[in-house]
C-alpha cells in the first residue's frame, strides 16, 4: 500500500492505484512514493497535490505518515496536502481511532477524506473526487484555488476548530 501519492496535473494518473479501483481517467501516470523525502537527484515536473494515505488498521501507516509529514514544505498546507483514510467501513477492525486521524488533518488544515476501497462504487467515488481535487488544486477550475478546498471539504455539521 501506498502511505504518500504525489499528482501532477500535467501528469496526473492513469488509473490512482489497483486499490483505487479499475477507473481509467484520459490523463499520463503520477509519481507514487511509499515514504517522503522523494529524491533529490531526480528531474520530476511540479507536485500539485500531495495526498497521505493512512488505513485505519495500521498503525505503522499512521506512524509512516507522521514521519513524512516533516518533509513536506509548509507552503504545501495551503490546499496541496490531503488525507486520506482507508479501512473505514469496518470500524470494529480498526487500530486507528478516526479520531486520530480527525485531529492530524486539523492540524495541518488539510482536507480528511474517509473511505473504504473494498467496495467498488466508493473506490470509483474517491477516485472521481481526487481527480477532481487535482484539477482544483493544479489550477484547472476556474474560480476556485487550492486555498478554497478546506472550506469546499468541510461538512457543514463538523464541529468548530476549538473542539478538536
Amino acid at each position: 500500500m501506498f502511505t504518500s501519492h504525489t499528482f501532477n496535473a500535467r501528469n496526473p494518473p492513469t488509473r490512482l492505484s489497483s486499490g483505487y479501483g479499475r477507473q481509467r481517467l484520459k490523463t499520463k501516470p503520477s509519481h507514487l512514493a511509499n515514504s517522503l523525502p522523494l529524491p533529490s537527484n531526480v528531474n520530476r515536473p511540479r507536485i500539485d497535490l500531495i495526498v497521505f494515505v493512512i488505513n485505519l488498521h495500521s498503525q505503522y501507516s499512521l506512524r509512516n505518515v507522521e514521519e513524512c509529514l516533516s518533509h513536506v514544505d509548509s507552503s504545501f498546507f495551503l490546499g496541496k496536502v490531503c488525507f486520506l483514510a482507508t479501512g473505514a467501513g469496518r470500524e470494529s477492525h480498526c487500530s486507528v481511532h478516526q479520531n486520530t486521524v480527525i485531529k492530524l488533518a486539523h492540524t495541518y488544515r488539510s482536507p480528511l477524506l474517509f473511505c473504504d476501497l473494498e467496495v467498488e462504487s466508493f473506490r470509483v467515488t474517491m477516485a472521481q473526487r481526487l481527480v477532481r481535487m487535482l484539477q482544483i488544486c493544479a489550477g484547472h477550475v476556474p474560480g476556485i484555488s487550492a486555498v478554497n478546498l478546506l472550506s469546499l471539504l468541510r461538512r457543514s455539521d463538523s464541529p468548530p476548530s476549538k473542539e478538536l
